[in-house]
């Protein structure tokens, strides 16, 4: 355990170096008002804290900076989460009160907001298909031999698919069988269409399509989607802004990590609900050694649809992100529970 002391050094050492960039040093503490200590006092203390690895000293004759484990240290017990400013909750306010009538626009929007807000990079998970419900769907047939098959869910998600038809299959017919899939599965989770296909909508379909067989098949094709939602990512260039991406090998291994979707799936996947902070080596990822990313749920009914993430240095303003995810997270979930029970 730390000594108060060394909790307030610690906690001025990372807000000062949160703010400069720069290696702090003891005479730039003593001058803070909040901190009632002599150089020397400071001095020793802060070689008390590089010892335990807190603190890390990057040249002789430099200042400290915090290491990875001070910053945990920092997020874990001295952080304070602070509050939005009116502008920036009225900013949100506007952008949620239009109801995200198309949610995967506004999905799209929510990381491009987070990034102009933070300037970091901002990632949004969009909610996994497997776990929304089908709202509504179409077959625009194109020709003879095709058509497009058109599914909207309870999230707002549109997925288009072009399909191959049963030979001599009528417009008529097709249009019956839209009417009873409507009927039949709207509300239905998109996992368990093609059963519901199979087990209950089946029979119906066959009083009115001859070419039934084909016709089922096209569609246990057409409603097996991806289980994985996309990833959303905005301000990737915001990255090169900050000091310690100037090394032009670091920008590089982030900027391919930003490329490989799978990755950024496996990052932004949560383990458990609510917010999450983790701090350099803790990502387990090379490219990513140097930045804390912090993440936060948003969900309907208890149950987990997606992620929004904000990735910036180790030397992020904690309390900042922590307290707009926090906002973020409630609103998106409350806006996306209020659509979902409507439909």
């Amino acid at each position: 355990m730390l000594s108060e002391r060394q909790r307030l050094i610690l906690n001025a050492i990372v807000d000062d170096y949160i703010r400069s960039a720069e290696p702090v040093g003891s005479r730039s503490i003593s001058k803070r008002g909040d901190v009632a200590y002599s150089p020397a006092t400071i001095r020793n203390e802060m070689s008390d804290l590089e010892e335990l690895g807190y603190l890390e000293q990057p040249h002789t004759s430099a200042g400290r900076i915090p290491s990875h484990k001070g910053y945990r240290y920092y997020v874990d017990h001295l952080i304070r989460v602070k509050e939005m400013s009116k502008q920036e909750i009225d900013r949100l306010k506007l952008f949620f009160a239009e109801r995200m009538q198309q949610q995967e626009k506004a999905i799209r929007q929510v990381a491009m907001i987070l990034a102009e807000m933070t300037s970091y990079t901002s990632f949004v998970l969009e909610p996994e298909l497997v776990h929304t419900t089908l709202k509504h769907m179409q077959i625009i047939p194109l020709n003879e031999k095709q058509a497009v098959v058109i599914i909207v869910t309870s999230t707002g998600h549109v997925e288009n698919k072009l399909i191959a038809l049963p030979r001599d299959v009528s417009v008529s017919e097709i249009e019956k069988v839209v009417n009873i899939l409507n009927a039949k599965l709207a509300g239905v989770a998109m996992m368990h269409l093609n059963s519901k296909i199979y087990d209950e909508v089946g029979e119906e379909i066959r009083r009115y399509v001859t070419h039934y067989q084909e016709l089922i098949k096209v569609l246990d094709t057409t409603f097996t989607l991806e289980e994985e939602g996309r990833v959303f990512l905005s301000g990737a260039a915001n990255m090169m802004n900050q000091p310690e991406f100037r090394d032009v090998e670091k920008v590089k291994s982030l900027y391919s990590l930003l490329e490989e979707h799978d990755t950024l799936v496996k990052l932004l996947s949560p383990t458990e609900m609510g917010v999450q902070v983790r701090i350099g080596s803790e990502n387990n990822f090379m490219a990513i050694n140097n930045c804390s990313l912090i993440t936060a749920t948003y969900s309907i009914d208890g149950h987990t649809l997606g992620t929004i993430g904000i990735l910036g240095p180790t030397r992020m303003e904690y309390g900042k992100v922590i307290g707009l995810m926090q906002y973020l997270s409630r609103e998106m979930s409350n806006i996306l529970s209020n659509h979902y029970g409507n439909d």
